[in-house]
């Protein structure tokens, strides 16, 4: 493939500002197609949304298509199937929609919607971003984003490669969020199709100008450190976080552990098969709204990403740089691209809860250290602000829409 643009890891330091207009003001009628039902929340879908969003504030007309059922939160211009299945893909329970009636109703939704261009999100996956791709209906130049990043390359998608090659070959434009989302991309999309490396977005206003929560907050005897994710998602790493909070609270017993995210109940069984101790000195909060999750970055004395892989990009230490929180992660390619190789946040080794407790340790008995660390992500975490993506994404458009449209 032909590769454009360069990897985030070698960014330098730089103000997000927003680019020109690569279509003089027209509006673009663009297309979105999730392979990912809308019902749950997870990582791509809160892309697409974000993107969609920031592409309706700069007045294009956007629609999006997705598996499963509507629900009352959806925005209008959220399309779905109806119908989704749930199976186990990168270490989730991926709820997606491939058989029957909905590969007509992905192409009748894409002529009718006379889009200027369509975006596919995840096309090698089997659902509705894959139906679009047969070899004699292009109606619009066809844009695909790669988001997987796998640490075992799956044997199912070794065994299909030469079909998914075939039928991508009817893309004009490729997007990878990530050096590790296009590592697995390389696989399977034909080498012909130019490809950028544009990183996934977030609202840098939104966690920067968030208050902190007094009851979040910390001191100088009891800081308080967070994690935020699935608790019984092994790949998440909780259990690296509790392990190395066992190891801290022996050296300072007044720190307070935050936890965000679904799996308290496996939260818990995991501390006690740690040290049934540990059970009274974390404080589980759920689930949290977008805004609370702002502050919840906003008032950590530091943030750690313990992920042990299958992640593709660190959203979650773009997310608390922006929010001026030092971060302490696991040294895993996505999130050494995001850190710049440990520039902007502590790394240390994945999976060894003993190196993130010294990480940690030395980052909250240096208050300097600490103080740089949060100065340094947060303007690194300019470079993903959306305005910043989207104008990045939109020069792909206008590539795309450069070439030759084909007759069907």
């Amino acid at each position: 493939m032909t590769m454009t643009g360069h990897e985030t890891g070698n960014h330098e330091e730089t103000d997000a500002v927003r680019g020109p207009d690569p279509f003089h003001g027209r509006k673009l009628r663009i297309g979105i197609v999730s392979p990912y039902s809308f019902e749950t929340p997870g990582g791509v879908q809160f892309h697409i949304r974000d993107f969609a969003e920031e592409l309706i504030a700069r007045g294009h007309d956007v629609k999006v298509l997705a598996p499963g059922r509507r629900t009352a939160d959806m925005p209008l211009w959220v399309h779905t199937t109806g119908t989704s299945f749930a199976i186990p893909y990168n270490g989730s329970l991926a709820r997606l929609s491939y058989f029957g009636f909905v590969g007509p109703r992905t192409r009748m939704w894409v002529r009718q919607g006379r889009f200027d261009v369509l975006h596919l999100h995840e096309p090698e996956s089997p659902s509705l971003s894959h139906k679009p791709l047969i070899v004699w209906f292009s109606p619009c130049p066809y844009v695909a984003t790669f988001h997987s990043a796998f640490d075992e390359y799956p044997r199912a998608l070794r065994f299909f490669e030469r079909y998914l090659r075939f039928y991508l070959g009817n893309l004009r434009e490729a997007i990878c969020v990530s050096g590790a989302a296009l590592d697995t991309a390389r696989h399977y999309l034909p080498e012909d199709i130019p490809t950028s490396i544009i990183p996934n977005g977030i609202r840098c206003d939104r966690f920067a100008s968030a208050l902190p929560d007094p009851r979040w907050q910390g001191t100088a005897e009891a800081p308080t450190v967070g994690f935020l994710g699935r608790m019984g998602e092994e790949r998440k790493g909780f259990a690296v976080f509790a392990r190395a909070a066992a190891s801290l609270l022996e050296r300072r017993p007044g720190i307070r552990f935050l936890c965000a995210g679904d799996g308290e109940d496996a939260g818990r069984a995991v501390l006690r098969g740690i040290d049934p101790r540990l059970e009274d000195r974390f404080e589980f909060l759920g689930r949290v709204s977008d805004a609370d999750k702002a502050r919840f970055y906003r008032s950590l004395d530091a943030y750690v990403a313990p992920q042990t892989g299958g992640e593709s990009f660190g959203i979650v230490l773009a997310e608390a740089m922006a929010a001026g929180c030092p971060v302490v992660a696991s040294d895993l390619r996505a999130f050494r691209d995001v850190s710049a190789d440990g520039r902007y946040a502590a790394l240390f080794r994945t999976a060894d809860a003993d190196d993130c407790a010294r990480a940690l340790a030395r980052l909250l008995d240096d208050g300097e250290e600490r103080r740089r660390i949060a100065r340094a992500g947060l303007r690194r975490s300019r470079e993903y602000d959306w305005g910043v993506v989207t104008d990045r994404v939109l020069e792909v458009y206008a590539r795309a829409l450069s070439k030759r449209t084909p007759t069907i």
